[in-house]
């Protein structure tokens, strides 16, 4: 709900929240080991990010929704997994998700999105428990020319081979690995933001000397992000203007500027129409890459300043977030709702989730 979920290139969305879910509770209702439980999460990753590099960026750019549509096969993955299913159950479970894929981008900055992810957890595990109980799939659901691949991607428009051909060469979660958002919108504005940090904390930038913003975001990227007047704190969070705004304005975004109605307070407002956002060129999408983004700030005194990144910080592959900015992130989320001594349990807790025997402990403390 948040949007403060892990990322994957591979993907084209968000590994974890699709998968976990489901897994958790599966997992605690059979008393499964830590150890079993991240053996079956790496297995329901490795199923969904191969899915998406033989299918993307075509799907995504179609419209279609990859952590749920993709997202489906990895909580079902991990859940036969878990359950130990043959390969034969586990490719009727697979087949099943064939059918339960769902969820659309038009729906992005809405409460439709998370939905599009609860509803992805919970049909990977129902295909897993069915396929469990002798139900059937078609084992051919995915390369059918009525199946997933051609209907979803369209004839010409995936690759099998790009499907198959990195099983564990290296693993995916290995490299590039998973990236961890700082903020919590949506990551198409994330390197925009850490650049506008970088400049007013480097040029100790205040709204009142800035004449106007210029930001170039990939226009993949500004399809869903060109929000300059959004309409609720959901679509605040898919508004590159406004986290634009509260990076300018407060040096931070953060938790509180997605809720209520932060995004209507007046100084928000007055400097989002000062912010304007294009696409980059070509050359630049060429050479640096879709995430990559630059800002132009010009001051009232007709000076300006610039930057540009191009992957947001912790999103270059085999450079994760470093620990202590995971660490900073963990405590914003957990400090308004537990003590200290809580939220160390459960920190500790879930870095050594390989050596609990049983995850029904882990949960314990999250309860």
């Amino acid at each position: 709900m948040l949007d403060f979920d892990d990322c994957s290139d591979t993907l084209g969305g968000h590994p974890s929240s699709p998968i976990l879910p489901a897994l958790l509770a599966l997992a605690e209702e059979r008393g499964a080991s830590g150890r079993d439980v991240l053996t079956a999460y790496v297995a329901g990753f490795e199923v969904e990010t191969c899915l998406g590099r033989g299918v993307n960026f075509h799907h995504y750019e179609k419209g279609w929704h990859p952590t749920s549509t993709l997202g489906v096969f990895g909580a079902s993955a991990a859940c036969a997994h878990l359950m130990r299913l043959d390969a034969g159950r586990t490719a009727h479970a697979l087949s099943l998700c064939a059918s339960l894929a769902a969820g659309v981008k038009s729906n992005l900055g809405s409460m439709a999105k998370p939905m599009h992810i609860g509803h992805a957890s919970r049909s990977g595990l129902l295909a897993a428990r069915l396929a469990a109980e002798g139900f059937t799939g078609n084992p051919e659901a995915m390369e059918h020319p009525h199946g997933f691949l051609d209907l979803f991607n369209g004839a010409g428009h995936y690759s099998i081979d790009q499907i198959l051909n990195k099983w564990g060469s290296p693993w995916d979660i290995e490299f590039p690995g998973i990236a961890v958002k700082q903020f919590l919108c949506c990551l198409s504005t994330q390197a925009a933001i850490d650049v506008m940090l970088d400049l007013s904390k480097t040029h100790d930038l205040v709204p009142a000397r800035v004449a106007g913003v210029r930001a170039r975001i990939s226009a993949r990227r500004l399809e869903h992000t060109d929000r300059p007047a959004p309409r609720s704190a959901l679509e605040s969070k898919l508004s590159a203007q406004y986290v634009l705004a509260c990076a300018l304005a407060d040096r931070e975004v953060g938790l509180r500027h997605f809720e209520g109605t932060a995004y209507l307070e007046n100084d928000f407002r007055a400097l989002m129409e000062r912010i304007a956002v294009v696409p980059l060129d070509d050359e630049t999408l060429r050479t640096q890459g879709d995430f990559h983004a630059d800002i132009e700030v010009t001051l009232s005194d007709g000076r300006r300043v610039s930057g540009n990144i191009t992957r947001p910080v912790g999103h270059s592959p085999g450079v994760p977030l470093d620990q202590a900015s995971h660490y900073a992130k963990y405590l914003d989320c957990v400090r308004n709702h537990l003590t200290q001594s809580q939220h160390d349990a459960l920190y500790h807790a879930v870095q050594d989730i390989g050596a609990c025997s049983d995850i029904r402990d882990l949960m314990k403390c999250v309860a």
